[in-house]
């Protein structure tokens, strides 16, 4: 692993730090902000995935979420959204190839040999902070922005037992119905939508849903309704009767203004389920 850089903040340390994945196959670069608990001992840890086009940065220098994490007691991890490079495949659209992983492990041509993000997220990454930095495994929580709320809720239902709470910023919620989705996971997993079904939240709300509470915010003004599809994934909340709340703000968009005005609950929501 290699320190790219480490700032101090909030009493804590920001860091970037890289290194050679097993999942991927690639290089890749992740942020970790440490508490000044962590000085201590291990403390709970708060995954933050973001979403298209955005790499580890965006969420950790646009989301505010260091202050409220470091008040909490809680680390918190950014991952990259996709594996990264020369030899990486590619795509000229926004919602495609680099920038663009959806969380899911590719088995199609081009993408198979790097595309695995949900094992990087999974398993890879967690081995190198629980091996490396203070962080306590048996105290996990994650979030996640659009793309990221999507493999937020995915990665929850998806691995039992794994989070203690999980919440999202205008998740990407029905993706195998929606323009969000469908043409991703047609190129990345193939023509058989059966499997399909393992990353698709409001699937998954449906069939089992979460083992723990669920928070969602999305903006009521966001220009990205027709394709994120909130209502399917309250409706599935509902139906299933979760425990959980599902939030229309009325008058926000898609954007990190909307993220960090409400991070402060979110982080506030974890923490009473990372110390319970």
């Amino acid at each position: 692993m290699k320190t790219i850089s480490e700032n101090r903040a909030f009493g804590g340390v920001q860091g970037v730090y890289s290194h050679a994945s097993d999942a991927t196959g690639t290089d890749m670069t992740f942020g970790l902000f440490l508490p000044s608990e962590a000085e201590e001992g291990p403390v709970p840890l708060l995954w933050f995935l973001s979403g298209l086009t955005c790499t580890h940065e965006n969420a950790m220098v646009k989301a505010g979420a260091q202050a409220w994490a470091a008040a909490e007691g809680i680390a918190l991890v950014f991952p990259d959204t996709s594996p990264r490079g020369a030899e990486v495949a590619n795509d000229d659209a926004m919602d495609m190839g680099q920038g663009a992983g959806f969380y899911v492990n590719a088995t199609q041509t081009p993408w198979a040999p790097h595309f695995r993000m949900w094992d990087y997220v999974a398993d890879d990454l967690p081995k190198l902070l629980f091996r490396t930095f203070p962080v306590d495994e048996s105290a996990q929580s994650i979030t996640g922005h659009s793309m990221g709320g999507h493999g937020a809720l995915t990665l929850a239902m998806g691995l039992p037992g794994r989070f203690r709470s999980v919440s999202a910023f205008a998740p990407i919620a029905h993706p195998t119905a929606s323009d969000w989705g469908r043409r991703q996971f047609r190129a990345y997993l193939g023509e058989d939508e059966a499997l399909w079904a393992a990353h698709d939240a409001t699937i998954l709300m449906r069939k089992r849903g979460f083992d723990g509470p669920v928070l969602i915010d999305q903006g009521a003004s966001d220009p990205f309704l027709d394709r994120l599809t909130p209502e399917t994934l309250a409706e599935a909340m509902a139906a299933r009767r979760q425990d959980g709340v599902f939030r229309m703000q009325k008058g926000y968009d898609h954007s990190y203004f909307f993220v960090s005005t409400f991070m402060e609950e979110h982080v506030t929501f974890h923490a009473q389920a990372l110390y319970a």
